[in-house]
């Protein structure tokens, strides 16, 4: 079983412009991004996954000279981008982050790499942890599945298409303990988000990656800084998005089961 490590990364940002390129304790943000996924375990490849628009050409060369894949596709679709790296890299599941996390978990990318050996899942998540380091595991048919019944072609929340337990077999790893802490926010969006991503990298000790428990620790020592991105607001999910794709998945139920099976039955 091939099992891949994508990295969504697009270059377009309004609110943080160029942030994959901002640096962190001398690397840049996408350079450290990619140094995590080096350290999951039981992963074939690392694909950083981009766009054919030139404006994302620094994603590919930072690609190359981290020494791993890439692949470009399309703009907009990131399912399709996805979907097409995975099965160009003969992937049969992979894990998922997008470049703006660069402390995402690598401790429960390895597990969630693990659960997909043992048990074949279409979908496994992670709840509990700061906003911005959960990883996700996702079967390479699943994902196709979704390419194929998508309603609309802005794609960016695809989680929300895998996550019908109706059509999809569906794991939820539950963080407990000190990184259960879903008040803490560490993902890039906005340049409050930069600044408290930066501070960590410039005053937490490390040799090769920084430690999340020892990030938790650092921001339970300095409460004053998690008051940096206190007001910043991530981007949710439309409602009427939600009851689109709710509405597709209702009124297709048949369809969209008669697809999948005939997905999971290729070769």
């Amino acid at each position: 079983m091939r099992i891949g490590f994508l990295i969504t990364a697009r270059l377009k940002s309004k609110r943080l412009p160029l942030k994959l390129l901002k640096p962190l304790r001398v690397r840049t943000v996408i350079d450290r991004v990619i140094e995590r996924a080096q350290q999951v375990k039981g992963i074939s490849d690392v694909v950083l996954c981009t766009s054919t628009n030139p404006q994302d050409r620094p994603l590919v060369t930072a690609a190359l000279n981290n020494g791993v894949f890439y692949f470009v596709g399309d703009e907009t679709d990131v399912v399709h981008r996805l979907v097409q790296a995975a099965k160009f890299f003969d992937l049969d599941y992979f894990v998922a982050i997008t470049a703006d996390n660069p402390l995402f978990t690598i401790q429960h990318s390895d597990i969630i790499a693990n659960e997909a050996k043992r048990e074949r899942y279409d979908f496994i998540k992670l709840e509990g942890l700061p906003l911005g380091v959960a990883t996700y595991g996702v079967r390479t048919k699943a994902f196709e599945t979704i390419d194929r019944i998508k309603p609309t072609v802005d794609s960016e929340f695809w989680a929300y298409l895998l996550n019908k337990p109706q059509i999809f077999s569906i794991k939820t790893l539950t963080v407990r303990e000190k990184l259960n802490r879903p008040d803490l926010r560490l993902t890039m969006d906005y340049e409050e988000d930069y600044k408290l991503i930066s501070n960590i990298y410039s005053n937490v000790p490390f040799n090769t990656v920084l430690d999340l428990y020892d990030v938790v620790d650092y921001l339970d020592t300095h409460p004053e800084l998690v008051k940096l991105n206190a007001n910043c607001f991530q981007r949710e999910m439309a409602p009427e998005l939600k009851a689109q794709i709710d509405r597709v998945y209702a009124e297709n139920e048949k369809q969209i089961e008669d697809i999948k099976r005939n997905i999971y039955s290729s070769v």
